[in-house]
């Protein structure tokens, strides 16, 4: 799908619910004022019997377009509680009861349309974030001049320029310029990011004072903000379980009503019970307020710097008891740093930097940035090697002055070569050949976040998980290792991505689990939990696999998350479950005939409208949402500690 076609869609999106918002307020609008006309006829020079007849005219035209919607709906197997209110209206008109139809028409197209409206103010976070997509870019054409462009003609490659203040059309990387952004909006960070060349940009970002020139690396509908759009609108798409049940229990709630309605109609004889009944049960605020409440947490997470991509994990969350957890990136910062360089022949610190430096320019593995950051630092040059390639669990190769190096692990080499390395703890680490000779070892560390401990004593003390499984697909002692230090129990290390699936399978069949990683090779794992959470945007495909993203990379937010969840769920369960008690007790009233249709009518309505009202509080601003605390409860104990080896 194009740039152009997600916006039409959510053009044509956007005036689907305005039409619909605009068709049920047409009709409360003309019933109301027919009432008006039938209540004022009298003074206004007609006759007493000429209100009936107002009424019985404004009564069948406003429920033919309701009539039609709802066997609409019934011809899509959707059975609700608008089976009700038709009853009540037809029942009400061939009772006579021309005002109770009336009232209950109001009830229901007025009832719709503000359940409507509140849907679009609670997804008003998410019509912001569609409002800013960038539409417009700067590219240079041909002798170096500027054309405005349609960021859907973007190409991979293209040179664009961003002038201050402006939003970045697409993801790219700087190629000149120096200067700063605002990448709130995507990360959550109310921080200026400094952008030099090399440096890379995200489409939605708030270019500063400086204009700077960018090279495209995405074409608009995959960069980064495009993608987070799409998800937040996918994700009012998706029917949580806590809705499904409001769905299924309003199943069960109708027939009930017309069941009690009927007998209360049988044992007393009046059928005007029967409407009482009828008008009290319509319609059930269950199925108001429940939508009203997801989608408010949708937006409020939003706000947070949380993509809910599945709102069904709101409530999932709140039932999980077993965590677990990715190391690297998850529970450490995931940025290696070059601690030690250790030669083992007429190689010198210098020279062996060199040489990786040199080869790792072309990887993409995880290390490779740590060697570059450390050759730039001690301003070491780069030689441009050739035949290079990478071999996936095997190593990087490539030739540099004549010279055959290979980046690659300690298990890769042979056990002659492990011997001389045997003085030296297995770490985080990379081994170099030269000429397929031993020719040094590098050794790297990456730090814990500081907030990891506090974070896992925090879920267990406050959210009931009751155990955390460390998995991961580094050495089995380094991860033990790590895990002491976290007070990690239960510990998996050296484990490939379909092992990780196999553990959290069986896991799953004993415990509802959350899973918590940032990697691709946490995302067939992911998949198999109760519920994924993605730390940081690292990996699209991890992303996609998750049911909510978070954008900063911060564990506080996975707390926030759950809290945001409980908080939903107790007030969306407040909303519908006061309102069906409150709309029981009064059709047990009707049926006894304490309450007249009319008394029951307006009743009902109030009931809807409190529920709904209750339900809009999830969008109410908050002193804080969560209770962890990063820096309460941090111990000792909790300091950096060597990370496992990664192989390339």
């Amino acid at each position: 799908m194009t740039q152009s076609g997600g916006l039409m869609n959510a053009i044509r999106a956007k005036l689907w619910t305005l039409s619909a918002t605009a068709f049920h307020s047409v009709i409360a609008a003309c019933i109301l004022a027919g009432m008006a006309t039938a209540w004022l006829a009298p003074h206004l020079g007609a006759a007493p019997e000429q209100r009936p007849l107002i009424l019985h005219a404004v009564v069948l035209i406003t429920a033919a377009p309701l009539a039609i919607e709802l066997l609409w709906q019934i011809a899509k197997g959707n059975f609700g509680v608008d089976i009700l209110a038709f009853l009540s209206i037809a029942s009400a008109f061939l009772l006579r009861q021309e005002w109770v139809a009336a009232v209950v028409i109001l009830m229901l197209s007025g009832g719709k349309a503000l359940e409507e409206f509140s849907t679009r103010r609670a997804s008003s976070v998410l019509r912001a974030l569609a409002r800013r997509m960038p539409q417009i870019a700067h590219r240079y054409a041909a002798e170096d001049r500027l054309e405005d462009v349609s960021i859907d003609t973007i190409a991979v490659g293209d040179p664009l320029v961003i002038y201050p203040h402006e939003l970045c059309p697409v993801d790219g990387v700087v190629l000149d310029g120096l200067g700063t952004m605002d990448e709130s909006y995507l990360t959550g960070e109310p921080f200026l990011i400094a952008k030099a060349p090399g440096a890379t940009v995200l489409s939605g970002s708030i270019n500063g004072e400086t204009a700077l020139r960018i090279q495209a690396t995405h074409i608009a509908k995959d960069s980064r903000y495009a993608r987070i759009v799409e998800v937040l609108h996918a994700s009012e798409e998706h029917r949580p379980r806590l809705r499904r049940l409001g769905e299924r229990l309003g199943i069960w709630y109708t027939p009930g009503a017309i069941l009690l309605a009927s007998l209360s109609w049988w044992l007393s004889g009046d059928p005007v019970r029967f409407l009482a009944v009828l008008v009290i049960a319509t319609p059930c605020p269950l199925l108001l307020a429940i939508p009203v409440a997801i989608i408010g947490a949708v937006s409020v997470a939003a706000r947070r710097g949380i993509v809910v991509k599945d709102p069904s994990i709101l409530e999932k969350l709140e039932s999980c008891t077993t965590l677990i957890v990715d190391k690297t990136g998850t529970l450490t910062y995931g940025k290696p740093s070059l601690r030690d360089v250790v030669s083992a022949g007429q190689w010198t610190r210098r020279q062996l930097i060199q040489y990786a430096a040199s080869l790792e320019k072309f990887s993409k593995h995880p290390l490779s940035s740590a060697i570059l950051q450390a050759a730039e630092e001690e301003h070491i040059p780069l030689i441009t090697p050739r035949d290079v390639h990478e071999a996936p669990g095997h190593g990087l190769f490539g030739d540099l002055d004549g010279w055959r190096v290979t980046l690659t692990g300690r298990a890769k080499i042979p056990a002659s070569m492990q011997d001389q390395l045997a003085d030296l703890k297995p770490g985080l680490e990379c081994v170099l050949l030269i000429n397929d000779q031993l020719a040094g070892l590098m050794r790297f560390h990456d730090q814990p976040r500081k907030e990891t401990r506090p974070f896992l004593h925090h879920v267990a003390s406050h959210h009931g998980i009751e155990q955390v499984v460390l998995l991961s697909g580094d050495r089995q002692a380094e991860v033990s290792l790590f895990a002491a230090g976290m007070g990690i129990e239960h510990v998996h290390g050296g484990k490939s991505p379909e092992e990780k699936v196999a553990i959290v399978r069986e896991l799953t069949r004993h415990h509802r689990t959350l899973y918590l990683g940032d990697g691709i090779n946490d995302a067939p794992a992911m998949m198999n939990a109760t519920a994924g959470i993605a730390l940081g945007v690292n990996s699209d495909i991890t992303a996609e696999a998750a049911g909510a993203v978070i954008l900063q990379s911060s564990l506080a937010s996975v707390d926030e998350l759950i809290h945001i969840g409980q908080r939903m769920r107790r007030i969306a369960l407040f909303s519908a479950v006061g309102g069906m008690i409150l709309s029981m007790i009064g059709m047990g009233a009707g049926a006894l005939g304490y309450l007249a249709p009319i008394e029951g009518a307006i009743l009902q309505e109030g009931i809807d409208l409190l529920a709904i009202l209750n339900s809009l509080r999830m969008i109410l601003p908050t002193r804080a949402i969560g209770d962890f605390n990063p820096s309460g409860g941090l111990h000792s104990s909790a300091m950096p500690l060597s990370a496992p080896v990664w192989h390339h």
